[in-house]
């Protein structure tokens, strides 16, 4: 008589109450650098999917590490704002690496809030001045608020001004942030950027949010808000004046709008751009006397690095 096979387990399903809880912003950073320090070259990560449907686009990205591999779906729907409902939507599945079996279903638009701050507070650590105080973040969603809550983490921040497109949003942010930090919050202008330590660039724009003749030389900038070519947050002026730090050379090149016109262009060099490994893993370091630009574009080891101590933590 055959013995019967053993009935697999129903992953476990972690959502955004459970990621938040399981997972604080220092916890979600440890995993981040570890994952530099001891995994493979995120120059290895297979690209992004995009495939575009009728209303947006569906994106798939795929990762392996030793312990684990994981699936991130997520869609972009452009018009969904407008019917109150998410722009961007998805899960995720985390596998055991050796079997390959499902192990947990994670939420994965509170896996994607946690690991893009997270990966700001991480390259923050690395480039900011250790007494960085006065942020200016663009942008008045959850990718605002996080990384608000991500840089205090890393940074002594006291001051705070947003700028944002609609001022009912501007100030709806402003009051919560004033009264969840105690922090000093206040709307501003985009020329706030002339007195920041750190600005963080948390939107949708198409177009260069501020000046970068404006940025003060030991000022640090994160711009989290786009994987595409035709976006930009952040000007000429500010990458071509900046040591410009990214997650990977290549993915850089494909999907880092921001950098794409000064790359194509010859007047930045692929070669000079700094990968967040390198700083890590104290292989490269910057100039201190230039502002430091990291432009993030979201790669698939950062969400199985955030999905597994995710994971572990529950």
């Amino acid at each position: 008589m055959s013995a019967t096979p053993p009935v697999p387990h129903l992953p476990r399903t972690i959502d955004e109450t459970g990621l938040l809880r399981a997972l604080p912003m220092a916890a979600a950073v440890d995993a981040l650098r570890a994952a530099l320090r001891d995994g493979p070259d995120p120059e290895a990560d297979p690209p992004r999917t995009i495939v575009p449907v009728e209303h947006g686009q569906l994106l798939l990205m795929p990762a392996h590490r030793s312990r684990y591999a994981g699936v991130k779906i997520a869609t972009v729907a452009p018009d969904n704002p407008a019917a109150g409902l998410p722009r961007v939507q998805g899960q995720y599945l985390l596998f055991d690496a050796p079997t390959l079996a499902p192990l947990a279903l994670l939420d994965g638009i509170a896996l994607t809030t946690v690991r893009t701050a997270a990966v700001s507070a991480l390259a923050a650590d690395l480039l900011a001045v250790p007494e960085a105080s006065r942020l200016v973040v663009f942008g008045t969603g959850p990718q605002a608020r996080g990384h608000l809550d991500a840089l205090r983490a890393v940074r002594p921040l006291t001051h705070v001004t947003v700028v944002g497109r609609t001022p009912a949003n501007v100030e709806r942010f402003v009051a919560t942030a004033r009264r969840d930090t105690g922090l000093r919050v206040e709307a501003g202008e985009p020329s706030a950027v002339a007195g920041a330590d750190l600005v963080a660039c948390c939107t949708t724009a198409r177009a260069p949010l501020f000046d970068g003749a404006l940025l003060p030389p030991h000022a640090m900038v994160t711009a989290v808000g786009s994987h595409e070519r035709g976006s930009r947050e952040v000007d000429g002026t500010t990458v071509l004046r900046s040591t410009v730090v990214v997650e990977s050379r290549s993915a850089a090149a494909r999907e880092a709008g921001d950098l794409i016109p000064e790359l194509e262009s010859g007047r930045l060099d692929r070669e000079a751009l700094v990968t967040l490994a390198g700083l890590a893993t104290g292989a490269a370091t910057v100039d201190p006397d230039r502002p430091r630009l990291f432009k993030s574009v979201g790669m698939a080891w950062e969400d199985l690095a955030v999905a597994g101590a995710a994971y572990e933590a529950t």
